[in-house]
This record gives C-alpha cells, structure tokens and sequence, in this order.
C-alpha cells in the first residue's frame, strides 16, 4: 500500500497513527533499558534478592487490566452507536485508571513501610529501580488519563460514531500499551532478582 494515496483524511490518520506507535516504540525502547539495567545492577552485593512486591502491585495489576477491558466494551458500544453505554464503559475506565495510580501509591507505601525509601540513608539500589520504573509508568498513566477526558469530552460533544473515531482509536490504542507494559513490568519485577 502506497502512503501517499488516499484522501487527505486518510492520510492525516494515518500520520497520526503512525505518530502514535514512533512514541510507543521510544517508550518500549526505554523500558528495556531500564530493565536491562535493572538486571546488570542485580548482581551488586547490596542488592535484595529476598524482595517480594508489595500486594497493591498485583491489584493495581488486576485494576488495570479490567480497564482494558472496559475500554474495549466502550469501542464495541461506540461500533454499535450506543452512545449512553460508550459513556459509561469511558467513565469505568477512568475510575479504574485512578485506582491504578492509588494502588501504585499504596504498594510505595507499603515499601517505606518495609523501611526502604527512594533516596536517603534508608534507601537500596533495588528498592531505587522499582521506584523509578513505576513512577516513569505513572506518568504515562496520567497522560493516558489525560487522553481519555478529552476522549469523553469529544463524547459529550458528539465527534465519535461508528465511521468517525481516529481519536479514541489513538487513546484506547496508548491505554492498552500502557496496560500491557505495566503488565510486562510487574511480571519483570515479581520474577527478576
């Protein structure tokens, strides 16, 4: 398929597609780095090997794979121009996209708890790397909370239906990117000492 035919529509989706999965990929790729580093640093003499994640991980893990799924049952009910259900599955979304963030929070509670803080006299390289790597996923859910109010504001306004949703094609595609790499980063973080 030639990129440059085609409507201007279909170009400038397309574009903006395209856009979208260039960040992605810069996204996966500082992952990576970061757990590859993650695994280097694991071999320290100070790092804990005993560590087991705190449990508001697993829920937060669980919270957002549901919002995944509340996601799609609101493109399936867009599809279907049932507008008041897409509202309602975007509204889930959202709910379960701050439960995430509150759990997240929950589980570094719990970690200082345990003793072990960020930075500090009382801090460890381990505990450090969770940090970083969950506070860095944070923020992404936040900029996915923040594409997903401009989705159900565009909603209340009328601009998706069935033949017309580039906009909550892009959000839901960068929610479940970041749903599957918080997925992909708690595994990591359960199994890898």
């Amino acid at each position: 398929m030639d990129l440059t035919q085609g409507t201007r529509k279909e170009k400038n989706s397309r574009a903006k597609k395209m856009m979208l999965w260039f960040g992605i990929i810069s996204l996966i790729m500082s992952f990576a780095g970061w757990t590859s580093a993650f695994v280097v640093s694991s071999s320290r003499p100070d790092w804990l090997k005993e560590f087991q994640l705190p449990n508001a991980f697993l829920i937060s893990t669980l919270t957002i794979l549901l919002s995944s799924l509340s996601f799609i049952l609101a493109k399936k009910t867009l599809k279907k121009g049932n507008n008041k259900a897409t509202l309602l599955w975007l509204f889930v979304t959202l709910i379960l996209g701050v439960t995430f963030i509150f759990n997240q929070f929950s589980g570094f509670q719990q970690i200082i708890n345990l003793g072990y803080n960020f930075t500090g006299p009382t801090s460890n390289v381990t505990m450090s790397y969770i940090y970083l790597i969950a506070v860095v996923h944070i923020l992404h859910v936040i900029v996915g909370l923040i594409c997903l109010l401009v989705v159900i504001y565009n909603h209340f306004k009328q601009k998706y239906n069935p033949t017309k949703m580039l906009g909550f094609e892009l959000a839901a595609t960068f929610w479940h990117f970041i749903d599957i790499l918080w997925v992909y980063l708690f595994l990591f973080l359960y199994f890898v000492r």
